[in-house]
């Protein structure tokens, strides 16, 4: 498969994360297996009634397997007609895709891990993580924390999921953070920046991969820079 090639993909299965946020399967058509990087994304492209092609990028949220699968996970946009039109596809139908594309990918050699997302910005780490924990060998028993933030309780996506994975992995670490949790919430509090200090605990030899809004990012940044950090250990990848 080359890069530019243009795919149909048909929609498996549409799940509802939460009031405006979707879970999309889908199965390309006339392709036994789809390779791709976890953390790479596709571009998705469909017609305006007037005939104007609208492309947008998402990323993959489910791990490289060995079949001609993908998922999507992404916000239903007010007048963005890609994220309505995808959101309102029924199981069958199609829409044309090319890809993968995309550097936001794991770098070797593997080391300890801090996974930092906001909102749907979790598509690419659930692919990532996914992917090096169904192998021992993939992470070494090295330590992974993902630091997940949101509002609320309903906004947390793949929680359920999420928390079987470190119950079955004693080296995944899950923080679902949240900014307006109810009095019943027993989690952390707040902004994802304020516990990457207590997680990284001084140390630079670690790696950090960040997805989600630019403000997030920055924040998260800037912080690990004032840690000492090099840049070339902070990845991320923006979805404004």
């Amino acid at each position: 498969m080359t890069p530019f090639q243009t795919f149909t993909a048909r929609l498996t299965r549409s799940l509802v994360l939460s009031q405006v946020t979707r879970h999309l399967e889908f199965e390309l058509q006339g392709v036994s297996r789809f390779g791709f990087v976890a953390g790479q994304w596709l571009s998705l492209k469909t017609s305006r009634p007037d005939g104007e092609e609208i492309t947008r990028a998402y990323s993959i949220a489910s791990p490289p397997g060995d079949d001609n699968r993908f998922a999507l996970c992404l916000n239903r946009v007010q007048d963005g007609f890609m994220s309505n039109f995808l959101c309102d596809m029924k199981e069958g139908e199609e829409i044309a895709c090319q890809g993968p594309f995309g550097d936001f990918i794991l770098r070797p050699p593997l080391r300890d891990t801090i996974f930092i997302a906001t909102g749907t910005g979790i598509a690419p780490f659930r692919s990532m993580l996914h992917w090096l924990l169904s192998d021992r060998a993939r992470h070494q028993s090295k330590h992974l924390w993902l630091l997940f933030g949101n509002r609320t309780e309903r906004d947390i996506y793949y929680h359920d999921e999420f928390l079987r994975l470190a119950a079955g992995h004693a080296n995944f670490h899950y923080s679902p953070t949240l900014s307006r949790g109810t009095p019943d919430w027993q989690g952390p509090r707040g902004y994802v920046q304020e516990y990457v200090s207590s997680i990284v605990q001084g140390r630079r030899d670690m790696q950090a991969y960040i997805c989600g809004l630019d403000k997030m990012i920055k924040a998260n940044r800037e912080l690990l820079k004032e840690l000492g950090w090099d840049r070339k250990s902070i990845l991320f990848e923006k979805y404004d």
